[in-house]
């Protein structure tokens, strides 16, 4: 038991810092005055009491953290800081006579620290500003995720920064060593994700956004979030300029921020250009824009403008999971939104801020596809998996098989439960699918233009694991089911 109390004191120094962040809505909700600026003291406070009792009781337990810490910490980490997130969600709707039940609270704290975007809260344009810049700070918070943040300004808590890199790191981006010292590598990936976001704001405000409706949205954009202070989501602008900006940056923030920091570390982006991740995602997102865009023009739903407007939104929102939109497009031939909830699957880069398997992955499995079927020709072929020149090695081919055998079974053993509850099974596979991949809406009940509130307390628990295990990636909580894992 002992082993666990170095984990729960770095819990608690998170805990304290996610407690800071709460002062983003108190200065709002002072500035606004929109009634409720004392609910955030009041969950400041209790924040900050619970992660110092862990720090100062633990503070014996001081030790450099192993890989499986790592994991513990991921884990405990996306599980219970929405725990502390519920606190100012629950109590500014009470006091503006809007109660919010516990499990409805989570939801939506899960679903923003997750970048899910999911939510169960309707009449959102007329919530008090502050609740709706916790909603998106949250996803801005958990885009880049809060501990390599930790490690990037907390370097000096002496616990491992490589091993909380990796655990939090996406897929085999966490292998991949941009500096000498993990702490510049999280800062240099920090540094990006701030440029992104201040040039996302300004390009908002510049382009028609009030300066708040600005800030939320970018908050929402750049960490693929796609939560919205508008019941109409970002249709509330009606602006094909804003579209176009938000368009832009969601593209941006779907390729690995990796490459962003290398190329502007050495001044140059011809390593970005080369890369297949980056070429293979731009190439799904906006081919497959392009597609729905014919088929919305040749069935007659839109003028060839207008096709191609939504289209590309629709599917670069939808498949980089994100989850703005601006129609309900579940009104389109329904093979369109089919293909952008698969896509929400693959269509982002590892070490991007979207969910879903990643691009690199489902590039592995091609690439190991063809090589047996090459095989069955030629038994005694060598030949090795390649990707961006170099060669793959088996132990991650076998890692990635691993991840997509236990995705594929969770997606059906979610389902099955949703199904349990006599629910439509379209609903049921969509708000799977949305969940784990962090997409947010999905089809049926759960579309564009209803939320999740129409679903039950055990419906949303569903979900709300769905998005928990697709934010950690689904191993690193699968790793602590098993005995090896606690074998000292």
């Amino acid at each position: 038991m002992t082993d666990v109390f170095p984990v729960l004191r770095v819990l608690g120094m998170l805990v304290m810092l996610f407690a800071l962040a709460m002062g983003v809505p108190l200065a709002v909700s002072w500035y606004s005055q929109d009634g409720v600026w004392q609910v955030y003291p009041l969950s400041m406070a209790v924040t900050l009491l619970v992660g110092a009792a862990l720090v100062l009781g633990l503070r014996n337990y001081r030790r450099e953290l192993q890989p499986r810490h790592g994991v513990m910490l991921v884990s405990l980490v996306w599980a219970l800081l929405p725990l502390f997130a519920t606190l100012p969600l629950m109590l500014a709707c009470y006091q503006v006579g809007r109660p919010m039940s516990f499990t409805h609270a989570y939801f939506e704290a899960v679903s923003g620290l997750t970048t899910t975007g999911s939510t169960v809260l309707a009449n959102l344009d007329t919530l008090p500003v502050s609740v709706n810049v916790w909603r998106t700070f949250m996803q801005w918070i958990g885009g880049m995720g809060i501990l390599i943040l930790a490690v990037a300004v907390l370097p000096m808590l002496g616990v491992g920064g490589s091993q909380l890199f990796k655990a939090e790191a996406a897929g085999p981006v966490k292998d991949t060593k941009l500096t000498p010292r993990m702490t510049e590598t999280a800062k240099g990936l920090w540094g990006v994700y701030a440029l992104f976001s201040a040039g996302c704001a300004l390009a908002y405000w510049l382009g028609g956004m009030s300066p708040l409706d600005a800030l939320m949205h970018m908050f929402s954009t750049v960490s693929l979030g796609g939560l919205s202070s508008h019941d109409a989501s970002f249709g509330y602008f009606a602006s094909p300029l804003l579209e176009g900006i938000a368009l832009f940056f969601m593209l941006l923030a779907s390729c690995n921020f990796a490459l962003y920091f290398v190329a502007m570390r050495k001044g140059h982006w011809q390593g970005f250009w080369r890369d297949p991740e980056m070429r293979a995602t731009l190439v799904a997102l906006l081919g497959g824009g392009l597609c729905v865009a014919v088929l919305l023009w040749a069935k007659g739903i839109y003028e060839p403008l207008q096709a191609l407007r939504h289209g590309v939104f629709h599917m670069v929102s939808v498949a980089t999971t994100t989850g703005y939109a601006t129609v309900d497009y579940l009104a389109w031939p329904v093979f369109a939104p089919v293909l952008m909830l698969m896509l929400s699957g693959v269509a982002t880069s590892a070490g991007s801020t979207g969910g879903g398997i990643k691009m690199v992955r489902m590039l592995i499995l091609v690439k190991q596809a063809r090589r047996e079927l090459t095989r069955l020709v030629h038994p005694n072929v060598v030949q090795p998996v390649r990707l961006g020149g170099a060669v793959v090695e088996n132990r991650m081919i076998f890692s990635v098989m691993a991840f997509m055998l236990v995705y594929g079974g969770t997606v059906i053993v979610l389902s099955m439960l949703l199904l349990l509850t006599d629910m439509e099974p379209l609903t049921a596979f969509s708000a799977v699918i949305a969940s784990v991949n962090c997409m947010g809406p999905g089809l049926g009940s759960v579309g564009p233009a209803s939320n999740y509130g129409v679903l039950t307390d055990f419906q949303l628990w569903v979900c709300t694991l769905g998005m928990l295990l697709g934010r950690l990636e689904i191993l690193s909580f699968m790793a602590l089911l098993t005995p090896a894992f606690w074998r000292r």
